[in-house]
């Protein structure tokens, strides 16, 4: 790939998104730990996934990777896996399900979430990942009462979600928890060089030269820059908490994703400050809350929101046993 050559290879930046929450049958979870599972084992799992750790760094709550195609992050009661390009992600499901029984002390999972955009060139996927149906026929072997979503319209923009949504006896996740999601496509040229090496020549050049060590306070972080171009960061905060930005800068395929699980009783203003900062021509826009999140009340506000220079062309709500999820496609106004 030629920088100079208007980046001419195409790169999938479509992530694919899984999150394990784990638990044990019989409540006793005193030294249960997804932390406990060796660092061999997990670059072991992420062979399977094809791709590989580049970076590090920790906290009392959170292991948080960067990987040559996204993120991975493993705190003490749950995993999230997030990889790009045409990695094959649930690969790795049947044998982190070993690994947690294994060595974490807990033996059933709690609540499971895969989800992704539609691809921009879904005939590079390799299985299972060549549709969502293939997908789900995978996750459908390995859990019960597994419920497959798609919100958007099928024939354009469109988000997939597979979770557990069993009839009875559910619990599901207790302790407050809250994931907002924006992809960002068709993104401004000038913002994107600033993620190549011809612009920058550290992850933290472009970290600072783009705002993105200003988007939220406190937050230490794990940046990579690619050569010779594409961008990764994870983002850590204090009580658990991530951001997590991977930018694909290719003209004809640029993309750029945000993810945090911090709690804010309203992300309006975070996004407006992510628009002014990636200036996309349209960006999906999902958020997971539960009902003991602060965030449960926010769904609403996106019913009837607006952000400059933009119009909402879709909004979805989905009401699940345990969760809320709010689903909204927007792109540039016309001018």
């Amino acid at each position: 790939m030629n920088v100079e050559d208007n980046y001419c290879s195409f790169f999938e930046g479509t992530e694919k998104l899984l999150e394990v929450w784990f638990s044990r049958s019989d409540g006793d979870m005193e030294g249960c730990d997804v932390r406990k599972i060796p660092r061999a084992s997990l670059e072991s799992l992420l062979k399977l996934v094809k791709c590989e750790i580049i970076s590090f760094k920790k906290n009392e709550h959170l292991d948080a990777y960067v990987l040559s195609e996204s993120s991975m992050f493993v705190s003490k009661s749950h995993f999230i896996l997030k990889t790009c390009g045409s990695t094959t992600l649930l690969r790795a499901v049947q044998p982190l399900l070993y690994l947690v029984q294994e060595y974490t002390g807990f033996d059933e999972v709690l609540d499971i979430f895969y989800s992704r955009k539609n691809f921009v060139r879904p005939e590079l996927q390799l299985q299972p990942h060549t549709s969502f149906e293939d997908e789900v026929s995978v996750l459908d072997g390995l859990f019960e009462d597994g419920a497959a979503y798609c919100l958007g319209r099928v024939n354009q923009d469109c988000w997939y979600l597979y979770t557990l949504n069993p009839s009875d006896n559910f619990v599901g996740v207790q302790a407050p928890d809250q994931t907002l999601e924006v992809i960002m496509q068709q993104l401004d040229s000038k913002t994107m060089r600033i993620f190549t090496k011809k612009v920058s020549s550290t992850a933290q050049e472009a970290t600072h030269r783009s705002g993105i060590d200003t988007l939220l306070p406190g937050v230490v972080i794990d940046d990579f820059l690619f050569d010779p171009c594409g961008y990764s960061m994870n983002g850590l905060l204090k009580g658990g908490y991530y951001i997590t930005i991977h930018v694909t800068p290719e003209p004809h395929c640029s993309y750029v994703s945000f993810e945090t699980n911090a709690p804010q009783e309203s992300y309006q203003d975070l996004i407006v400050r992510l628009m002014k900062m990636f200036n996309p021509g349209k960006f999906t826009l999902t958020i997971f809350a539960n009902k003991a999140s602060v965030v449960a009340n926010v769904p609403s506000e996106y019913q009837e929101c607006h952000f400059k220079n933009y119009q909402r062309k879709e909004w979805q709500l989905c009401e699940f046993k345990n969760y809320s999820l709010t689903y909204a496609l927007f792109a540039k106004a016309p001018s």
